[in-house]
């Protein structure tokens, strides 16, 4: 077994992380960045991740008992990604307690057989390879920066109750707009440009920057041409103890040209 010797204590922190197509599981060095932060955080007793490859309003939860299946939201990789699993323990109790937490006015929708995205499972399988921690998939309900912040805001209890609040997307996402897929591809002009002012943004814990990105973020629309893989973030902010306190910026640098840089706030 994987020890991870920490066991929770206080508050749990909550993580922006970009999580890559299955291929990052065979990269070493994102895989050990991603291996090495987990080995650094108290042990969660959940996980509740909300990944940019589930679009769904009402808030919607995943499948929640033992052994959920995988979705397999991607093509044209090799078979053995196909092939992988992530056995889960029971998830009721912590989809009770979410469902709990939202507005009687915005019903939670419980899905019973749907499994964990590759947004969420891909990097879970490197930072928890023991799949022995509940899991909680919650859909990306809006793109509104401000409704995701107050999300995040609902669900910041749980950080104090043991649950790692996962945020899970890509900080730059521009795939239409990439003319090579090698791992280490040089990064273009529009990605670094995106990836500084945010890194820039956040550093300062300038909250209101991050989500005038339409209009302030230089490198839009290539950056993001939709917007799925940075929006997350701001449920992670929300559900910061101060989302306007700088957080600590654990990775960085990046993936086929795409930044990589993944947060951790307090």
């Amino acid at each position: 077994m994987t020890e991870n010797p920490t066991p929770h204590a206080g508050r749990m922190p909550a993580l922006y992380i970009g999580h890559g197509a299955p291929p990052l599981l065979d990269d070493p060095l994102w895989s050990s960045q991603l291996a090495a932060w987990s080995r650094d955080l108290p042990r969660p007793t959940a996980v509740l991740i909300v990944s940019a490859h589930w679009e769904a309003a009402p808030v919607s939860l995943s499948a929640t008992s033992a052994g959920t299946p995988l979705v397999y939201d991607f093509g044209g990789f090799a078979r053995k990604y196909y092939e992988m699993t992530y056995e889960t323990p029971d998830a009721s109790a912590l989809a009770a307690r979410v469902a709990a937490m939202m507005p009687d006015t915005e019903p939670v929708h419980q899905h019973p057989s749907r499994g964990l995205d590759h947004g969420a499972w891909v990097p879970l399988k490197i930072m928890y390879p023991d799949a022995d921690i509940p899991v909680l998939q919650m859909s990306l309900p809006t793109q509104d920066p401000h409704k995701l912040l107050e999300l995040g805001r609902r669900l910041r209890p749980l950080r104090d109750e043991g649950v790692l609040v996962v945020g899970s997307g890509f900080l730059t996402h521009g795939l239409p707009f990439l003319k090579e897929f090698r791992i280490d591809a040089a990064a273009p002009g529009w990605s670094t440009e995106f990836d500084a002012w945010a890194a820039d943004a956040l550093a300062r814990g300038d909250v209101e920057e991050l989500a005038s990105y339409r209009s302030k973020a230089p490198g839009m629309p290539y950056a993001h041409p939709t917007v799925e893989h940075y929006t997350p973030l701001f449920v992670t902010l929300g559900a910061a103890s101060d989302p306007e306190a700088p957080g600590d910026q654990r990775i960085d640098g990046y993936w086929m040209g795409l930044s990589k840089r993944s947060l951790q706030v307090a």
